[in-house]
């Protein structure tokens, strides 16, 4: 009997990831999740630099600002609760002193036009097609940072200008990295603060206009993330307890998903020596000064010092 209605997933044929490669991702806080288990698994990652980031329009300028080597001044950033802010980026990046916001908004400009310049695949999730336009500059914003919301116009993005932004996204990316490939995906995550018709139309934006953009012939993609939590875990057993956010056991799953498809058989092995440091440097003796205990350390320090042999970015 089966008891779930399953999404036919291949593994992709060509350009998979492995140990050599370089993984940008940008987006939403599923991207986080994702980025959790590749440092985990300890390959070679970059993840929102800006902090996370919702809706299409403030992925893209990230990335045009980063390709263009933007340099941030006082004029883009602002004081408000004891803390300075940038629309353009989310609370965690957040200072009380201007200097260190500033550094730390160029230090990230830099090293992402760095990673683009050399990644081999790019993740974007996309989490919403509601976006807030600041009134005084008419301008999107990537966060509010609790500013009054009299102070912008909530706005649903149109199919189209998705479209616009994805291919704008594109073309910057392609203009540096013409051979690098870009996983588009759709954050699970449901935005009912938004609504919950207002949530349908907000996913149902992303998931059309993506797929006017992906093409595999062109290194463009679509993992359905979005499609597995709602087709394959339809139980709110899989979410969190706020039921809005996929738990433990759904990242797991969706991730356990995205590895069939675009991980690299070659790469399992070395996942499975990582992981098996990974527990070890989790375990706890009962004795930390018997002989056995040493003997676990010293055949763990060796496996580590095995796998840097090979990768020299793998640090524990």
């Amino acid at each position: 009997m089966e008891l779930q209605t399953k999404l036919p997933l291949k593994p992709q044929q060509l350009n998979q990831i492995d140990y050599y490669s370089k993984i940008a991702l940008f987006g939403s806080c599923f991207s986080e999740h994702i980025a959790d288990k590749f440092e985990y698994y300890k390959f070679q990652k970059f993840n929102n630099p800006f902090g996370i980031l919702f809706h299409p329009l403030a992925i893209e300028n990230l990335i045009i600002n980063a390709i263009n080597e933007k340099q941030y001044t006082e004029e883009d950033i602002f004081f408000k609760n004891e803390q300075w802010h940038c629309f353009e980026a989310h609370s965690k990046l957040s200072k009380a002193l201007k200097a260190d916001l500033l550094e730390t908004l160029n230090t990230q400009v830099k090293a992402t036009n760095d990673v683009l310049t050399e990644a081999t695949h790019i993740v974007v999730t996309l989490g919403t097609a509601w976006a807030y336009r600041q009134i005084k500059t008419d301008m999107f914003v990537a966060n509010c940072h609790k500013v009054p919301q009299k102070q912008f116009l909530k706005e649903l993005l149109s199919i189209d200008t998705i479209v616009e932004s994805l291919e704008a996204i594109v073309s910057m990316v392609r203009s540096i990295n013409p051979k690098v490939n870009i996983l588009f995906t759709v954050s699970p995550v449901r935005h009912i603060k938004d609504g919950f018709v207002e949530n349908t139309q907000s996913k149902s934006h992303l998931i059309s206009a993506i797929h006017q953009v992906v093409d595999h012939r062109t290194q463009l993609y679509y993992f359905p993330s979005y499609e597995i939590m709602l087709d394959e875990l339809r139980d709110y057993r899989f979410y969190k307890e706020d039921m809005l956010h996929p738990n433990a056991l759904a990242v797991n799953y969706i991730w356990d998903c995205f590895h069939s498809v675009w991980i690299s058989e070659a790469a399992h092995s070395t996942m499975e020596d990582v992981e098996q440091v990974q527990k070890g440097l989790k375990h706890n003796a009962f004795n930390s000064k018997s002989d056995a205990h040493q003997l676990f350390i010293q055949k763990l320090r060796d496996k580590e010092l095995q796998l840097q042999s090979v990768f020299k970015h793998i640090q524990f």
